[in-house]
């Protein structure tokens, strides 16, 4: 294997942090850029003394020049709370983020990773959601500088492709968990564990019977870097996740028996605008193409999750934005 320079942008975040410590220990020379909006430096504070990682504090949004041979573009907030706290800045951050890891990726000839999402397919009328379903997205709801913003940068990336033959590649990520979660990141998963873990009464937005599909950090990254290593005449998209799919009911009653609270209350809250009310990837391409399937099962993804809750002081940690 060749050692690459790899830029990592958003790389101390959750997913970001844990994809620098696989490219780290592959010996790779990293370079993380993140503006620590939702992000955390302890995230990759144990990577701060090897030599082959390099930390910058800066908002992609901003051009930046660096001499790279690939780029993984993982820099936006992705839970609904903090990207609708500043939605234009979200918009922003995915297509002046692209743009100008595009234009980087075209002058270094590197090869260029966008992390979409799921989110693109909106609130699905068709089920498992296969790359060819151009979605049910509302482009001005409250959900719209995440989900068009997102798939706006996708437009980019293949524009780019086709105009000026950058080497893509394009995944969309569906609901990720797994240690390194911000406790007070408004995801469904570290709610219920932090709120089960206080003894509170869980929150859950509608009766509990939408649908996800949890995948476990470990597997997102490998399928990340199976993607970035993957032919190059298969630039995507394609769907990373895992495609065994639950209620929020069901996710909560597995959360409240590992956290050994099986009897704590839930209160119903309303359903959120433009929520989706099931998702679930078809990941037959990612299986075909990149030899790729997630290994975790929720339960044991959950057991590390919640044992990494439990090692962690929760007053260390301050909500991103108000809306959490």
């Amino acid at each position: 294997m060749s050692l690459k320079r790899i830029l990592v942008t958003g790389g101390a975040g959750f997913l970001g942090s844990h994809l620098c410590d696989r490219l780290v220990g592959q010996g790779h020379d990293v370079i993380c850029i993140d503006n620590f909006f939702t992000s955390q430096k302890g995230n990759v504070e144990h990577l701060l003394d090897h030599r082959n990682f390099e930390l910058i504090r800066h908002d992609v949004t901003h051009p930046l020049w660096l001499e790279v041979d690939e780029i993984y573009n993982l820099a936006c907030p992705a839970a609904p709370g903090h990207y609708q706290y500043n939605p234009i800045k979200t918009m922003k951050t995915s297509v002046m983020g692209a743009i100008n890891v595009l234009g980087m990726a075209k002058r270094c000839r590197a090869k260029v990773l966008q992390a979409s999402t799921s989110e693109i397919y909106g609130d699905p009328d068709v089920h498992p959601q296969p790359e060819t379903y151009r979605g049910n997205v509302n482009p001005i709801g409250p959900r719209a500088c995440y989900d068009e913003g997102k798939r706006a940068a996708e437009t980019l990336f293949f524009d780019y492709h086709r105009s000026n033959r950058v080497n893509i590649r394009v995944v969309r990520i569906f609901n990720t968990y797994g240690p390194r979660m911000h406790p007070y990141d408004g995801r469904v998963v570290s709610n219920f564990i932090r709120q089960a873990l206080h003894g509170n009464k869980v929150t859950m937005f509608g009766d509990g019977t939408q649908s996800r599909s949890f995948c476990y950090v470990d597997d997102m990254v490998e399928g990340l870097v199976s993607m970035m290593n993957g032919p190059d005449d298969f630039p995507g998209p394609v769907n990373i996740g895992n495609p065994n799919e639950f209620t929020i009911m069901q996710l909560a009653r597995l959360v409240l028996e590992l956290t050994g609270r099986p009897n704590l209350p839930l209160e119903h809250l309303p359903l959120p605008p433009d929520d989706p009310r099931q998702r679930q990837p078809d990941i037959r391409l990612a299986r075909e193409r990149l030899n790729w399937e997630p290994k975790v099962q929720l339960r044991e993804g959950l057991e590390r999750t919640i044992a990494y809750f439990r090692s962690i002081r929760f007053d260390d940690f301050r909500a991103p934005t108000p809306n959490y």
